[in-house]
């Protein structure tokens, strides 16, 4: 499957309907494995006692972060592109909050320079990234996984009750 790349954009536009359709797991996608190597990487630098002096600010961008994660998962999971797209920018909004979070922190001197710059490009590939899965959502025309499926036969109507057997 090839999703959007930290750029945005993608590769080999024309297979994206068949990539997604044959996709099952949204643990399998760069945008949310990129999330968890931020989540990861931000639980490492907001340390219980390093956050002591504003532990609000820690549960904040480690719950922000998580947000981003468990909406892409969440919408992934619905099966629709409608939903997808909703959770995909409610994602978007919660990496950008992680961003100002880790911003904050650095203003404050709670995190060094080198950490800030570790963390925003991160967060801003993740941005992207979702960016670039919405706008591939938006052209494609695809409902989604749960669209594809074909019907199961219809009682009373696809099949013919009068010659089943026994």
């Amino acid at each position: 499957m090839n999703l959007p790349k930290a750029d945005g954009r993608f590769q080999n536009q024309d297979s994206k309907e068949e990539e997604l359709s044959s996709k099952k797991r949204f643990e399998n996608l760069e945008v949310y494995q990129t999330a968890c190597k931020f989540d990861n990487l931000l639980c490492s630098i907001f340390t219980y006692e390093r956050s002591q002096k504003d532990p609000g600010l820690r549960a904040q961008v480690l719950n922000s972060s998580g947000s981003c994660q468990d909406n892409i998962a969440e919408g992934y999971e619905r099966g629709g592109n409608a939903e997808l797209m909703n959770f995909l920018r409610i994602a978007k909004g919660s990496i950008g909050e992680s961003r100002s979070q880790v911003l904050r922190a650095k203003e404050r001197e709670w995190i060094s320079q080198d950490e800030c710059d570790s963390l925003i490009p991160l967060a801003e590939s993740i941005s992207k990234q979702l960016g670039g899965y919405l706008s591939y959502l938006k052209k494609s025309g695809m409902k989604g996984e749960r669209y594809l499926k074909e019907p199961g036969p219809r009682y009373g109507s696809d099949i013919d009750l009068l010659n089943l057997e026994s």
